[in-house]
């Protein structure tokens, strides 16, 4: 089984930002210009960049897509994009521009009827962001709690047809404290469906742990703060991912 490294760059105002555990209020800037940065990680070898507009997150709505649409259409690497996607029309947006995969969160939540019949029509296309605190979905930009367990979501998601999942536990989300390696498993083993781990990555060695369970479904990690803080180099990380 491959295992793929997601360099991240999640877009706020235009810039290309850190926050911890989701909070808007705790924002690191790290770059002016997402694009560079994207261009940085595509020369340095990443296969997919992944891309969150937190704005649109946030808000409901598409606000940093010029960013997605330029890195689609101008570097030698593969796009997905999450944040403020609340319809088939903001898929097809993306879809239709050059953007190989989209992530839907909030709308599995608040229409999972439309998001069954997305993913019935635009199948691997189509990832699912499960983004939990203490097991229950988040919604728009983790602002909202639901009622609804990731695992159960999950389950009848990979019933539906969802091929990926990326599951963010948001509690380790930029506090480089280690995956819930635990929890990331236990998704990939109860839906029997690939599994993108996103959170807390702090040094290599976590890189490592989940890529021994490639072979039960855990196809890669998608990394943050590690990269922009200098933990490790993108190219290291890239090197555990084809060891």
């Amino acid at each position: 089984m491959t295992f793929t490294i997601y360099p991240a760059i999640d877009m706020r105002n235009g810039k290309c930002v850190r926050l911890e555990q989701g909070d808007f209020n705790k924002e690191t800037v790290y770059g002016d210009n997402p694009f560079e940065v994207a261009e940085k990680f595509a020369e340095t070898g990443a296969k997919w960049i992944h891309m969150v507009d937190l704005d649109g997150a946030k808000q409901g709505s598409r606000q940093n897509a010029e960013h997605v649409l330029r890195v689609a259409e101008e570097l030698d690497c593969r796009v997905q994009i999450g944040g403020g996607i609340r319809s088939e029309a903001d898929v097809l947006y993306y879809l239709e521009r050059g953007v190989d995969r989209v992530i839907i969160g909030s709308l599995a939540v608040s229409d999972i009827e439309t998001t069954k019949k997305l993913l019935a029509e635009y199948g691997d296309r189509i990832v699912i962001g499960l983004d939990a605190r203490d097991g229950y979905v988040s919604t728009a930009g983790w602002i909202e709690q639901s009622h609804i367990k990731a695992a159960e979501l999950g389950s009848e998601l990979a019933d539906a047809g969802a091929e990926t999942f990326i599951y963010t536990d948001i509690a380790k989300d930029g506090m480089l404290s280690g995956p819930n390696t635990k929890e990331i498993v236990r998704l990939a083993e109860r839906t029997g469906v690939d599994v993108i781990a996103s959170g807390g990555i702090k040094g290599l060695s976590d890189l490592v742990e989940l890529k021994q369970f490639s072979n039960r479904h855990v196809i890669g990690s998608i990394v943050g703060k590690a990269l922009y803080t200098n933990q490790f180099t993108l190219k290291e990380a890239l090197d555990v991912e084809v060891d």
